[in-house]
């Protein structure tokens, strides 16, 4: 009886080591970690085990951007996407249990930026409203402005420098810094925002010359995450600010067979050269990023 025992005891300690074993591997094998000192974890791993502070929502409206920002209590919506995408975009906003936005931010006046902008600002609170001081004729952008004019809302122009809080998080406005542009993309806001370590960079459509602006003002663009500008366009993202961003992680919004070819191959070839893994709405749908202050982790398709 004695021996018996002993091997039973054996049996049961060498199936808990293999029960050990296999918990260990689906562990890793359900997740990706990329460890770039302290402050350069990014992390992707299933929706599951994530916890988090701050979330921030890529909503796939196909070829054009729309951005939700939550961090407890606190919301920011960049961008709303095209016209016919006003009601997916606020239902989207709603199906977070949101009812006031602390920012809506119009990165610049064109339709898929802003198309449904006028929905998002009669359906909900809005306390700040952030454009550039840069203006459209058309009936799009005229929605907008009477959407905000009904509200008795003010337009706080996008001034580079300025800082504003975000719950805990913080976003400092870093574009245009130009009176004019040719191209209206140039116009784009850009704003970079902070949560403990960890840094996200969004830049609407801005161009080659935007950039090369804030290159110039010396700004700190270093970023884990780049939101890519103009869905990916050859005309963007260019390699110098890519050196200055350092970004671990880039996500484009982009519309699937899209008439423009964004993304462009040269913009692809520079991301893969900066080390971005790269996201896209086009093949991942809506893409959301979280962050607890530490590290960022990326909800997998």
């Amino acid at each position: 009886m004695p021996r018996k025992s002993k091997v039973t005891a054996t049996w049961i300690r060498v199936m808990y080591i293999f029960i050990l074993f296999l918990v260990f591997v689906i562990a890793r094998l359900s997740g990706e970690k990329i460890v770039e000192g302290p402050e350069r974890e990014i992390v992707a791993e299933d929706s599951q085990a994530i916890s988090h502070d701050l979330a921030v929502h890529f909503i796939d409206v196909g070829q054009a951007d729309c951005i939700l920002v939550t961090i407890k209590d606190a919301a920011m919506l960049i961008d709303a996407g095209n016209n016919e995408d006003s009601q997916l975009v606020v239902d989207y906003i709603k199906g977070r249990g949101i009812t006031t936005l602390d920012y809506v931010i119009a990165t610049h006046p064109h339709e898929d930026h802003i198309g449904g902008m006028d929905a998002v600002i009669n359906g909900f609170e809005v306390k700040n409203i952030i454009m550039p001081r840069a203006e459209s004729t058309t009936k799009t952008f005229e929605d907008v402005l009477e959407a905000i004019s009904n509200k008795g809302l003010k337009i706080t122009p996008a001034v580079p420098g300025t800082e504003y809080s975000l719950g805990e998080a913080k976003f400092t406005i870093l574009a245009p810094n130009s009176e004019a542009y040719e191209d209206t993309n140039d116009y784009s806001v850009v704003i970079k925002l902070q949560y403990g370590a960890t840094s996200f960079l969004f830049t609407g459509d801005a161009g080659f010359e935007s950039e090369n602006e804030m290159l110039e003002k010396g700004y700190d663009l270093r970023a884990d995450l780049l939101k890519v500008a103009h869905h990916g366009s050859k005309y963007s993202t260019s390699m110098k600010f890519l050196e200055a961003v350092q970004p671990k992680i880039a996500v484009i919004s982009v519309g699937e067979d899209n008439d423009y070819g964004h993304p462009a191959p040269e913009t692809i070839q520079r991301l893969r050269q900066a080390g971005a893994k790269i996201y896209r709405t086009d093949e991942s749908g809506t893409i959301i990023a979280t962050s607890d202050g530490k590290a960022i982790e990326m909800l997998n398709p």
